[in-house]
């Protein structure tokens, strides 16, 4: 039985002070348990505070990125040493907006090349991630367009099988998958349950013809897009769904709470 999987993505939001009073709050009124996981990925700056906070409970801190070097003239990178010697269990890669794949665009539109991530630097970062122990989220999802051309399915097979190129079911044991339809995320807009599963099951079919069976059904897959305290019950009840990578809802505690009570 795999164990559902909750994970804040606080995105570029919360200075320290910040992100320590919202983990103050969010540990007062859960206790992930043996019931199920949950992890926070704030910024890089907070991860230290972040960390210190959730040392003595069972909650993980994550990152919201990493650079597959491992040392190097690469300035504003930080690598998987570096994010390991700071206590992160997981590491969120292939994010939507990392490859410029916005649901609600909030920068200029010819602006989004800046933000150049390829099926081939996933792939780096998660080798990465995997050589220093850190535990991978490996996002997947198609835009709105590619939805309304009937696309879904291959874009996310394609995105799976460049991504994992090279990786074998053993190595990514502890990885994990997350389907964030790109016109989900920030828009308010959910990919109804019924759906959502379908996809997550046809990811959890994708992965056997690129590994096998028993190692596909080890991974945990996540549904990501506008996940919220009243939705999640419905979302985590699917039973290709293996918990949430949640964005704006995360930054509340209350809210982030409602959302793991879901998932238990």
């Amino acid at each position: 039985m795999r164990r559902k999987l909750v994970v804040g993505n606080w995105k570029m939001n919360m200075t320290r002070a910040e992100a320590a009073a919202c983990v103050e709050t969010f540990v007062e009124q859960v206790s992930a348990g043996q019931e199920c996981d949950v992890a926070i990925c704030p910024p890089f700056l907070a991860i230290s505070v972040v960390h210190d906070l959730l040392k003595k409970t069972q909650i993980k801190t994550g990152a919201q990125d990493v650079f597959w070097a491992e040392k190097g003239a690469f300035t504003g990178s930080v690598s998987a040493s570096m994010l390991a010697d700071a206590g992160v269990s997981f590491c969120i890669v292939g994010h939507s907006e990392t490859r410029g794949r916005f649901g609600k665009l909030e920068v200029p539109a010819e602006t989004t090349g800046y933000f150049a991530e390829t099926d081939l630097t996933v792939n780096l970062k998660t080798k990465a991630l995997l050589e220093r122990g850190i535990s991978p989220i490996l996002c997947v999802g198609e835009t709105l367009s590619e939805r309304e051309g009937l696309q879904t399915d291959n874009v996310i097979q394609a995105q799976l099988k460049a991504g994992l190129d090279g990786i074998d079911g053993a190595e990514f044991a502890e990885g994990v998958i997350a389907y964030e339809p790109v016109w989900a995320i920030g828009t308010g807009m959910t990919c109804d349950s019924p759906e959502a599963s379908r996809v997550c099951g046809m990811i959890r079919a994708t992965l056997a013809e690129i590994w096998d069976e028993d190692a596909a059904s080890r991974v945990r897959i996540l549904y990501g897009g506008s996940v919220k305290g009243a939705n999640a019950h419905e979302l985590f009840a699917q039973p290709d769904i293996d918990g949430g990578l949640v964005g704006g809802a995360s930054l509340v505690a209350d809210e982030f709470h409602r959302i793991v009570a879901a998932a238990k």
